[in-house]
């Protein structure tokens, strides 16, 4: 069993410690009693949420509340609250007879090398492209602008509902400039990546990519296409990506279901 991380934190600066501090000894028990549950709460299923995603409970089930209880310093209560968050997150399910059990996988898409998604998920199945709508339209000034593109013009458009085993994933929205769009257009969009294509089409390797990740909301649009609740959440990349000559080909607004869906990377410090 994985070793388990206390939900104790040292107090902020100007606060007497909960470990010994205060008036008469009663610091700990004083700081602990001022500990909202909520907060515990929260605590607890980001440790057990990692738990969970890093395939820590390899039969699927987690231990007895008790126990994780004990592992972790928290009360039965706090415990409860906790797995009620990650049922919410619909990551785990009580199950009568059973215990809490793990219900949901996520994937780790990686942030550390600039791949598409069947590359960064091919361990994991088969990615399938279900092409919702491929073709030239007139470039918004955005669009425009960041492709390098002359505003009005033509770029092609490619709305793509991405699957793994059959499950949606994620709803690719796709610009590309058009004169390599045309060549596009009679590719194998179903079942090769975009990224593969441009670097097979243009005779060059891609190079870099400008990315932005934020949460959004699934509106009624999407979330009847990627099978979600309306209001889920949704996790939103927007990746620029360039050929190694510098030129940006590819403008996406990806946007993944965030139950299935985690982002993952190695950062280093620069001095």
């Amino acid at each position: 069993m994985p070793s388990a991380a206390r939900l104790t934190e040292q107090p902020p600066a100007g606060r007497p410690s909960p470990a010994g501090g205060g008036a008469g000894g009663h610091g700990t028990a004083a700081a602990r009693r001022r500990r909202l549950r909520a907060d515990r709460a929260r605590q607890l299923a980001d440790l057990l949420r990692g738990q969970v995603l890093g395939g820590a409970y390899p039969d699927g089930v987690l231990p007895h509340e008790s126990t994780l209880g004990a592992d972790y310093d928290a009360t039965r209560n706090t415990v409860r609250q906790a797995l009620d968050l990650l049922r919410s997150e619909r990551l785990v399910e009580r199950v009568p007879g059973l215990g809490t059990v793990v219900v949901a996988e996520k994937f780790a898409h990686g942030l550390n090398r600039l791949q598409g998604l069947a590359e960064t998920l091919h361990e994991h199945g088969r990615v399938t492209n279900e092409i919702r709508t491929a073709g030239p339209v007139a470039a918004p000034a955005c669009v425009a602008e960041r492709l390098g593109e002359p505003e009005g013009g033509e770029v092609l458009y490619v709305e793509r509902l991405r699957r793994l085993g059959g499950l949606p994933l994620s709803l690719d929205l796709t610009y590309l400039p058009m004169d390599i769009g045309v060549e596009l257009l009679g590719a194998d969009l179903e079942n090769t990546d975009i990224f593969r294509l441009l670097e097979e089409l243009t005779g060059q390797p891609l190079g870099t990519a400008e990315i932005t990740l934020e949460a959004v909301t699934a509106d009624a649009h999407s979330a009847a296409v990627l099978q979600a609740p309306r209001g889920a959440a949704l996790l939103m990349l927007e990746r620029l990506t360039h050929l190694s000559d510098g030129r940006p080909v590819d403008l996406e607004f990806v946007r993944f279901r965030g139950d299935r869906i985690t982002m993952r990377g190695l950062l280093h410090r620069c001095r």
